[in-house]
């Protein structure tokens, strides 16, 4: 595995590949790998010839000074995991190489309307305009053929699948299933952070999900939001939202439709953890 600090020395590396047509696979994260993260690698080795992992605490996605503070950082293990993962090349840039001073790295001039205003944008403002910004910026100096995210964050998802649209980007995005714990917990960096009291309580996420698609059989979208955030305080949790949403534009829904497939996403705090999860819970 190649290791590089410098876009520059990353992007004489990867001219070779390009001159002779080898399609690029890119797997951009903030660190504190786990085997979601891998799942991506795993994809990209899959559908690419060569295939680059970034690791990078994107400072301007964070709208809480103290969650940038406490993010895990681990990048003697993560360089560890890619390495025997067979992850071909690594881009761990410092902040002045993503962001620097010599210049200001703008946020994309997209209209992202709805999809940045509820459950994550209502609750992390600026959040969104973050992440675009971080991603549109690491494309361009790795310029991929594919781009592979998971769909645990898939309000972020669709948000970079519509900046890809709009901005006529020249990658395909592709969003791979969420990796979960044998007990049904999502994987997330953030998990390492909980306690062993608040990772069990922490379970109500991915249970409550599961049960919200039984519960469309009889109940109305505003009915199943209202039990499953009563059923996540009653485990302990400070829910911030449990939304049903329409799956491929995010519109908030109040009646279930047929060939309407319907997503439910939850964001809750456990102890001072904040965690998010979804499922489709109506398949349309």
């Amino acid at each position: 595995m190649y290791l590089f600090k410098k876009s520059a020395d990353l992007q004489a590396f990867l001219a070779d590949y390009r001159s002779r047509n080898r399609q690029i696979g890119f797997v951009p994260t903030m660190g504190a790998l786990h085997k979601g993260h891998l799942s991506l690698l795993h994809a990209s080795q899959n559908t690419a010839h060569v295939t680059v992992c970034s690791i990078f605490v994107n400072p301007t996605q964070f709208n809480e000074s103290a969650d940038l503070q406490h993010y895990p950082r681990t990048p003697g293990r993560d360089i560890d995991l890619l390495h025997n993962a067979g992850c071909d090349i690594l881009f761990m840039p410092e902040v002045e190489e993503v962001y620097p001073a010599e210049y200001e790295v703008p946020v994309p001039d997209v209209a992202l309307g709805h999809l940045a205003e509820v459950m994550e944008g209502e609750h992390r403002p600026g959040h969104f305009e973050g992440v675009m910004q971080v991603v549109l910026r690491l494309l361009s100096l790795v310029q991929p053929d594919f781009l592979f995210m998971g769909q645990k964050d898939y309000q972020q998802l669709t948000i970079i699948r519509e900046m890809i649209r709009q901005l006529s980007l020249e990658v395909e995005l592709v969003g791979c299933p969420t990796l979960r714990e044998p007990d049904g917990l999502a994987m997330s960096s953030r998990n390492v952070r909980l306690s062993p009291e608040d990772r069990s309580r922490a379970l109500a996420i991915s249970q409550t999900l599961a049960e919200a698609g039984s519960w469309a059989a009889a109940l109305s979208p505003g009915e199943i939001q209202e039990k499953a955030l009563n059923a996540l305080r009653e485990a302990g949790l400070v829910p911030e939202y449990f939304k049903l949403a329409d799956a491929e534009n995010l519109q908030l829904v109040d009646t279930f439709e047929a060939g309407r497939e319907v997503i439910a996403c939850v964001a809750a705090r456990a102890g001072d953890v904040r965690l998010i999860d979804n499922r489709v819970i109506y398949p349309g």
